[in-house]
Parts: structure tokens; sequence; C-alpha cells
């Protein structure tokens, strides 16, 4: 059961959660000219830079895991990732982007801000809050996309209980702001 936890896990990781559904997102509202350079834009501005950030943090030990577990080392994490979000709505911008996937880069970037702001108290799921997050955006896509997304969320969000990374209490406060800023990025006109 440890070895499935950690496979949901790994599969509801921010980074990846998030890649599949800009993926989607991209994939079947945008023809491949527009969708693949904002893909393009968005892994080189924000996901690869975090995914290197995150990797070398663990191999320098600044955190003890890629998921910064450690409520203090959330605390050098953030530093980097609220930039890194900002390069990415700045390159939706800069690309003319629709007006939907730059609220979204904007709202991602909300959520990094009171994420960080919250991480001086709780160390609320990032986990739980963008798979929340991108299931409820996915529904305004569809309706198959957004039940995979919302079966695999809650899969998450009960992977990082059974594997103790997380209180119920951050995990519900990382839901609920994963909700709202879904409701916002996704079905918000």
């Amino acid at each position: 059961m440890t070895t499935l936890a950690r496979l949901i896990s790994w599969v509801g990781h921010p980074l990846v959660f998030v890649l599949a559904s800009v993926a989607i997102v991209a994939g079947t509202q945008l023809g491949p000219r527009t969708g693949f350079p904002i893909l393009l834009a968005l892994l080189l501005s924000t996901l690869v830079p975090t995914a290197i950030l995150l990797l070398s943090g663990v191999r320098s030990g600044r955190w003890s895991d890629a998921d910064v577990s450690v409520r203090k080392e959330r605390q050098r994490f953030f530093p980097w990732a609220v930039p890194f979000s900002l390069a990415g709505v700045i390159a939706m911008w800069w690309l003319q982007a629709p007006s939907y996937i730059i609220r979204g880069g904007m709202v991602t970037l909300g959520l990094f801000l009171v994420s960080w702001l919250a991480n001086f108290r709780l160390k609320l799921s990032l986990h739980a809050l963008f798979a929340f997050y991108c299931a409820i955006i996915l529904f305004r896509i569809g309706l198959m996309w957004g039940a995979i997304a919302l079966i695999l969320a809650v899969l998450v969000a009960w992977s990082r209980l059974f594997l103790r990374r997380h209180t119920h209490t951050e995990l519900i406060v990382g839901m609920v702001l994963g909700l709202m800023g879904g409701f916002v990025a996704g079905w918000w006109n």
C-alpha cells in the first residue's frame, strides 16, 4: 500500500499535475501553432527551473525531499517559486496567450503567494492545492477531463495523509485554496 501511495503522490506532484493539465488545455483548446509555444514557454520559464531547483535543493541538502515536506525548508523554496511563477505569467503575456491562460497564471502566482504567507503558521498541502486547482479548471475543458483529474486529486489527498506528509487541517486548507483558485481561474468570467 505504501508503494501505491508513493506512486500516487509522485503523479500528484504539483509539477507533474500542472504540466499534464496545461498540456490538456493547450491540446484541446488551442491549435498546435498557439498551444505548443505556450506549453514550451511555460516549461522553460516555470516548470523546468522549479524542477531544477527542487532536485538541486535535495542534492545540496537544502531540503529533505523534492516535496519540500519540512515547513521551515519551504521558506527557502517560496522565494524562488514565486519569481518562477511570475516568469510564467510574463511569458504568457509576451506570447499574447488567451486571457484565460494569463488569468490561470495570475491565479497560480496568487496561490503561491498565499501559500508562502500561510507557511509561517501551517504547511498546507501544495499537492492537494494544485491537484484540486487543476481538476476544477479541467471541468471547464470537459466533464471527462475534470472527472479524471478530480478522482486523481482525491487519491493524491489520500496519499498525502497515508504517507503522513500532512495533517487533516493542512490537507483541507490546500484543497480549499485549490478549489477556490480553480473556480477563479477556470470559471470566472
